[in-house]
């Protein structure tokens, strides 16, 4: 090797140790990169894993290998993913169920803010104030004075206890002093099934899911949660431009790691992550599970967490649902 080559080769080499940060952001990824789904293949935040990590994986280098692993409302997957190493080679697609709405309801064996790296938010989607044709109210006014004038007569579905559904509609209950019966379901399906059959008056239905019955005319829509209309029912105000301030409960979907990832394989994967949800076609990819992309920066996603597990554990708490009891 001539003189000047060793020269440049000792440089690098020097630039390495003294750079780590930068030797390690340009070399990761070396291997393909295990992404946890915490439900069971072939449901929608299946899709949306499938979708984002196909197009993440030709950004970043290296392939994205889907790993479903369904169980305990995320759990089984969770602690999984805090137990393996924190080197960006294993992340997990946490949900507001993950890192909001299970830890608020039950004792859960990892801490969803301390125990994780957040790396950014891939997108959400509105819960639908929804009820059934037979219901005489076409505004959330008109439907507060219907619930107060049939006191105990009637009933909401949700998907279970202490899902997004539930504690949504538990949210509105608490904003309005309104009563309903809670009944939970094993899943969304059968609780829409039970709404549009009359069995149950009013639920907060995923918008994904609560589409069709809605263009079927069977299931009204009468608000949705979040900050900004659907452009997929314009017509449909939010909760808060009717006066619920606060009332932005979403559907959510993001990356987190282990705790302690470094800092440049960090920014490496969400730089990469928010370059494939900016392109042009991303929302129409995702319109399947009606979920808007959503990017987001690693701390400005971890601080979202936290705010998601204290606003479910604050409710929770004010209206005494604990699971583990």
């Amino acid at each position: 090797m001539k003189r000047r080559d060793l020269i440049k080769a000792g440089s690098a080499a020097a630039a390495s140790i003294f750079l780590p940060g930068i030797a390690l952001a340009q070399a990761f990824p070396t291997k393909p990169i295990r992404y946890i789904v915490p439900v069971a293949a072939g449901g929608g935040a299946d899709m949306i894993a499938r979708v984002v990590t196909e197009r993440w994986g030709k950004a970043i280098g290296q392939s994205f290998i889907v790993d479903n692993q369904s169980g305990g409302g995320g759990v089984v997957a969770c602690t999984t993913t805090i137990r393996a190493p924190a080197d960006g080679y294993t992340l997990l697609q946490g949900y507001v169920a993950t890192h909001g709405t299970t830890p608020a309801t039950r004792k859960v064996s990892y801490d969803a803010v301390k125990d994780f790296t957040p790396i950014g938010m891939i997108g959400a989607t509105p819960n639908i104030l929804a009820v059934n044709d037979a219901v005489p109210a076409r505004t959330v006014k008109e439907f507060i004075d219907y619930v107060k004038r049939n006191p105990g007569k009637l009933s909401y579905g949700s998907a279970g206890a202490g899902s997004l559904t539930h504690l949504t509609m538990e949210l509105f209950k608490q904003a309005t002093g309104a009563f309903m019966l809670h009944i939970p379901y094993r899943g969304i399906a059968p609780a829409i099934t039970d709404l549009l059959g009359g069995q149950t008056q009013a639920m907060f239905p995923g918008l994904a899911a609560a589409l069709p019955h809605l263009r079927s005319g069977r299931m009204r829509a009468l608000a949705v949660t979040g900050k900004v209309r659907s452009p997929l029912l314009k017509d449909v105000p939010t909760m808060e431009e009717i006066g619920f301030k606060g009332f932005d409960a979403m559907q959510w979907y993001g990356s987190v790691g282990p705790a302690g990832m470094p800092a440049e394989v960090v920014k490496r994967l969400n730089d990469t992550q928010v370059a494939v949800l900016k392109a042009p076609d991303m929302a129409e990819k995702l319109a399947g599970e009606a979920v808007q992309p959503w990017p987001m920066a690693p701390q400005e996603f971890g601080a979202y967490i936290k705010s998601e597990v204290a606003r479910w554990t604050a409710l929770a708490k004010a209206r005494g649902i604990q699971l583990d009891e």
